[in-house]
């Protein structure tokens, strides 16, 4: 009876006793191995002190909207319960207020918006070849082994089907990476934010984007709307019922405000609450940060391979000991 009882109580404590003993022995090896482990630490350490200092720093520079009130959208939803349909048939959007907001948020990160902005601007050695910032003389300081000065030249080498000079494609991927667009849900205030070598560069691309995008959102309203207009028109002259010209009257009234609208405002989609300033400060990179992760995945490796070789060493000897 006592030896039964006893047994199943002494194998816990004596797993317990091997899980500690296992333990010890591990920190055992470890300090006996702590040269290692320290000097590979250090040369991590120090790797990514170089590392750190070498990456050139970034600014990012950024602009705070809101959504412009369109007002005469407002004309367009006290009507659209009467003509909704006809609206419709003449590409005319009853419930336009905020959309247009909405929709310039998605064509700023489009493909095709970013590759016309590229383009226009001619940013594209600027975007790649970039290397630095001289803060005394303002001026860019750009990779040799990316584009010749001199020469005005790229000079990059790539694989097939890369070419030399960066195609579209590279740039709306490399240009994505360096904007960041937010809009606050609740708010609907939204900041646009670009990183870049140069403050300088970073302040004009962020201003250069709202420009663009109001711009873009102007054309493609005004053009809508003169072709609603155009379509309202033929149909005025093809109906007779007083009613129905009223209503059209109407629509091409509302459409005209449209394009006045359009005219006499530059910032049509968004207006300016907090303008793009030239970053004193720079956003990244973060040495210290990089510095600390260095030294501590120096230590891991370090411990890793201790661990390593102790398991081949235990390998070897159970070898050893069975040949």
């Amino acid at each position: 009876m006592n030896t039964n009882n006893t047994s199943p109580s002494l194998k816990p404590n004596s797993s317990i006793y091997e899980n500690e003993t296992d333990f010890w022995n591990l920190l055992e090896s470890l300090w006996r191995e702590k040269v290692i482990i320290f000097s590979i630490t250090v040369f991590c350490s120090v790797l990514s002190i170089f590392y750190a200092l070498k990456l050139p720093d970034i600014y990012k520079t950024q602009v705070i909207l809101a959504p412009a009130d369109v007002k005469q959208s407002s004309g367009l939803s006290a009507l659209s319960g009467q003509f909704g349909g006809l609206a419709s048939l003449a590409g005319i959007n009853m419930n336009s207020s905020g959309s247009n907001a909405k929709l310039a948020l998605e064509i700023i990160k489009s493909r095709k918006f970013i590759n016309d902005f590229v383009e226009k601007h001619n940013i594209l050695i600027d975007l790649f070849a970039a290397e630095s910032w001289n803060v005394m003389g303002n001026s860019i300081i750009y990779d040799a082994e990316l584009y010749d000065t001199q020469l005005q030249k790229w000079v990059r080498e790539v694989q097939p089907p890369k070419k030399a000079i960066p195609s579209l494609q590279e740039a709306y991927e490399k240009f994505i990476e360096i904007m960041q667009v937010i809009e606050n849900q609740d708010t609907g205030i939204v900041t646009i934010s670009v990183e870049h070598v140069s403050p300088y560069i970073a302040r004009e691309w962020v201003e250069w984007l709202v420009q663009d995008i109001n711009q873009t959102m102007k054309i493609r309203d005004v053009k809508e709307a003169v072709k609603s207009k155009k379509f309202l028109t033929e149909q005025l002259k093809q109906t007779r019922v007083a009613d129905m010209r009223s209503i059209l009257y109407k629509l091409i009234e509302e459409q005209s405000k449209t394009i006045m609208f359009a005219e006499v405002r530059d910032e049509y989609v968004f207006k300016t609450i907090d303008p793009a300033l030239v970053p004193e400060k720079k956003s990244g990179p973060k040495r210290a940060l990089i510095c600390i992760l260095g030294a501590f995945l120096g230590a891991l490796l370090g411990i890793f391979i201790v661990l390593l070789k102790g398991y081949f060493r235990e390998n070897l000897k159970k070898s050893r000991r069975y040949n």
